[in-house]
């Protein structure tokens, strides 16, 4: 049988919805692009914005659309958070929560001997264990990402994900140790650890009583992987002995993904964020402390309810002062069944898209400043992919710190190796060009 698959949201997702895809062709089905014929298909869905919700219903209703006949199966935030609502509609033959996704062999199976809608969707709001989902290869040849942990307790005022995944839960080493293992038999060089809260590891005290260094650790040791990365992180998790602890472990790369979301304590207070800028930007002068030359990158909402034109000013200037990499820029996004959403003070979305435009455009001069002061500095940069720039072939990849870097390409294949050079120049905006040694 033919099955197709279509992701919206996060990288936990993705790495969700290769899981199950890979599940699934253990058990016979032929896995087939979403837009031809399939017998099953397989949304998983994304519920961070409001905006995110109607993109999962379209796309629910577009897998019917296309397939009429098919088993329609709905996973994920979306469906965790309103299965009611889809088994009223009846557009899904199937519906699998946040904690489910490793039961869907089974429930699809189940449904082609009944034909009877299914709904699998678990009470999250309480303690439960981790999913054992885990894959084997990945669709990237050079990176993979491996999920180990779910959940938050965050409950920031303009997020509703703690809702729709629940409390934290942490993975057991010793199947993350198992995981890694395998990729790295298979040929990647760099790990990703990636979560819905990746700072809160170990903090549960559910399956284990490890931290993430003790991860970090195991995985320093093992054979054929040469790079660790960290996704988003928490300011909270940043102290002295963390920092001691990874900068022992040659593979962990130095770039910390620290989230902001604002430059300014009045919003930070009213996002519910639990650290002020001047904690903030004393992580981040700990940070250049323990490594001479690290990329530190964030993610910041414009136009929060009740910013003023003050406090978002504050925020530019705080970007500046703290020297960010790379920020990732988002417009508010109102989202029912938040804090932020009953705000007074919400703005519109002129004002929140001309802000955004502002903010980039620092964050634009920020990330080019950085990037220039790899001039003359020696680099190496696993090679990812060949591409064609104005006629002339180059292989491009990331240095640890996640700067993009092309050198030319040969009569050689160099994808998935560990190339040095010193950089010459952009050879692009956003891309810097050397000369293999």
């Amino acid at each position: 049988m033919r099955i197709s698959f279509h992701n919206l949201g996060c990288k936990v997702n993705s790495y969700e919805t290769e899981s199950m895809q890979q599940l699934m062709a253990a058990e016979g089905f032929e896995i087939v692009p979403f837009e031809e014929p399939a017998d099953v298909c397989v949304i998983n869905t994304c519920s961070v914005t409001n905006i995110a919700d109607r993109k999962s219903r379209q796309m629910i209703h577009k897998a019917r659309k296309l397939n009429p006949d098919a088993i329609i199966v709905a996973a994920g935030c979306y469906a965790q958070m309103f299965a009611e609502d889809l088994e009223k509609e009846g557009c899904a033959d199937i519906i699998l929560g946040n904690n489910n996704k490793k039961d869907i062999v089974r429930l699809v199976k189940e449904y082609m001997g009944v034909t009877v809608p299914l709904s699998h969707v678990s009470d999250i709001s309480r303690g439960c264990e981790y999913e054992p989902l885990s894959i084997s290869s990945t669709a990237d040849k050079t990176r993979a990402f491996i999920k180990i942990e779910d959940g938050c307790n965050n409950f920031c005022s303009y997020c509703i994900i703690p809702y729709a995944r629940g409390r934290v839960r942490s993975r057991a080493i010793e199947d993350i140790i198992d995981e890694a293992t395998r990729l790295s038999k298979d040929g990647f060089k760099e790990i990703v650890l990636t979560g819905i809260n990746l700072s809160a590891y170990g903090s549960d005290g559910f399956v284990t009583s490890h931290s993430l260094i003790d991860i970090l650790e195991k995985l320093n040791g093992i054979e054929g992987i040469e790079r660790l990365r960290l996704s988003s992180l928490e300011p909270v998790i940043i102290t002295e002995d963390f920092l001691k602890g990874i900068k022992a472990l040659p593979k962990v790369c130095p770039h910390f993904h620290l989230s902001l979301q604002s430059g300014c304590d009045s919003v930070l207070s009213r996002m519910n964020r639990k650290y002020t800028t001047a904690e903030y930007y004393e992580k981040c002068c700990m940070i250049r402390e323990y490594y001479d030359h690290p990329a530190i990158t964030t993610d910041i909402i414009t136009g929060f309810p009740g910013e003023t034109e003050e406090e978002f000013q504050t925020t530019v200037d705080f970007v500046k002062r703290c020297d960010i990499y790379e920020a990732h820029i988002f417009k508010y996004s109102r989202r029912k069944g938040t804090a932020a959403d009953r705000m007074e003070g919400q703005l519109t979305d002129a004002v929140k898209s001309e802000r955004s435009s502002r903010l980039a455009k620092v964050a634009a001069d920020n990330k080019k400043s950085f990037m220039e002061s790899y001039k003359g500095r020696q680099v190496k940069v696993l090679a990812e992919e060949k591409v064609n720039i104005e006629g002339r072939e180059y292989y491009t990849g990331l240095t640890p710190e996640y700067v993009r870097s092309a050198f030319p390409a040969g009569g050689e294949d160099m994808t998935n190796r560990i190339v040095s050079g010193t950089v010459k120049d952009f050879l692009t905006d956003g891309l810097l060009y050397f000369f293999p040694d």
